[in-house]
């Protein structure tokens, strides 16, 4: 059981990995209803027209897809069972977390102690049971699929990147590129089909600029009149170690403003290599 902040693709493949982790292999066959991160197409009986992206995931990890008829959540009793059980055990009260990633360790904590559970029925625990199973399943691929999509992206004359109404920083450098963007369900990732040139914190909000001060410094070092307005930097001052602001402060007591803030830009500029 995983808990991600959007029913998007990239979230349903992502929960399928994160499972194949934890069981160390992939089931041969497994079974879906027919939400459209996989379906495109219902046809006739249980044949479906799957999604590219879902066939290319399923390709990665050999496994085979097996579709319930539309409105027959009979089909897959067990799966919707366990959903109940988990909600019931695990989530109620609603549990509060400040992050996914607390949310998601405490729901570890809970499949994995049900490895000590044994069933009505079952001669051994669960785990020891699925140890004698593990054999039989397709064994993992050397590396994880990359669960994103992937879109086409120009930045604007401010160096950003709109996705989804948030808007997203690239360095100075790269503002004029055409570029590639790679949503992930944590991060979205920028490149220019050479190399990555940003990575932020994916922002599920509305209208909100996520800005890595780095990709300001190289203008701010030639236009320190802009430091006290840079969004940016503003900021970073407000979680940056206060020795920081000390220093400026005695930059500015030997230098002019102009001065002490372009000394200032070059000595936050090491942060690019250290």
């Amino acid at each position: 059981v995983t808990a991600l902040p959007t029913q998007a693709q990239e979230a349903f493949l992502e929960g399928h990995v994160r499972a194949f982790d934890f069981l160390g292999a992939v089931p041969h066959v497994l079974v879906y209803d027919n939400l459209k991160a996989a379906v495109k197409r219902i046809l006739e009986g249980h044949n479906r027209e799957e999604q590219a992206a879902f066939v290319a995931f399923r390709s990665h990890y050999l496994f085979e897809s097996r579709f319930c008829t539309p409105r027959q959540g009979h089909e897959k009793g067990l799966v919707e069972g366990l959903v109940g059980y988990a909600r019931r055990n695990w989530l109620v009260p609603i549990p509060e977390f400040g992050t996914w990633d607390e949310l998601n360790a405490y729901l570890m904590g809970k499949c994995q102690a049900e490895g000590q559970r044994r069933l009505r029925g079952m001669e051994l625990p669960i785990d020891e049971t699925f140890a004698l199973e593990q054999p039989s399943m397709l064994r993992l691929p050397s590396r994880p699929y990359p669960c994103c999509t992937v879109h086409p992206v120009h930045p604007d004359g401010f160096g950003l990147i709109r996705f989804q109404n948030n808007r997203y920083s690239v360095p100075e450098e790269n503002k004029h590129e055409a570029l590639w963007l790679r949503a992930f369900v944590d991060r979205v990732e920028i490149g220019n089909g050479r190399k990555t040139v940003a990575v932020h914190p994916r922002c599920y909000g509305c209208e909100q600029d996520i800005l890595n001060p780095m990709h300001y410094l190289t203008v701010l070092e030639q236009r320190p009149g802009a430091w006290e307005q840079a969004k940016p930097i503003l900021e970073w001052q407000r979680r940056w170690p206060e020795v920081y602001n000390r220093y400026l402060v005695a930059l500015r007591e030997h230098l002019s403003t102009s001065l002490a803030t372009k000394e200032f830009v070059r000595i936050l500029r090491l942060h690019e290599v250290y």
